[in-house]
């Protein structure tokens, strides 16, 4: 392996874990508040009562969380093709 090979798998082994950590913590918030959700819309319809569409906190709150387990993913994602680079370039 060659200089730029384990620079390249030392860069995508560094950006896998920071995505990963990163990502994990909104991405769990926001399976806590869509599970959240959906417990108040199943209460909703059991007691017979419309749920509106409106915006709530909840609902922004999921998709802010939701974008930033997204970007962190990415930088994950990232991670690896600089981990298959390292392998593929000779």
């Amino acid at each position: 392996m060659g200089i730029l090979n384990l620079v390249l798998l030392a860069g995508g082994v560094v950006l896998f874990g920071i995505g990963y950590q990163r990502a994990r913590r909104p991405w769990s918030r926001y399976q806590e508040l869509k599970l959240q959700d959906e417990n108040v819309a199943r209460y909703e319809r059991w007691r017979g009562g419309t749920r509106t569409q409106e915006k709530t906190g909840a609902s922004v709150a999921m998709q802010i969380l939701r974008r930033q387990a997204q970007r962190e993913a990415l930088i994950a994602v990232l991670g690896v093709v600089l981990i298959i680079a390292a392998f593929a370039i000779r």
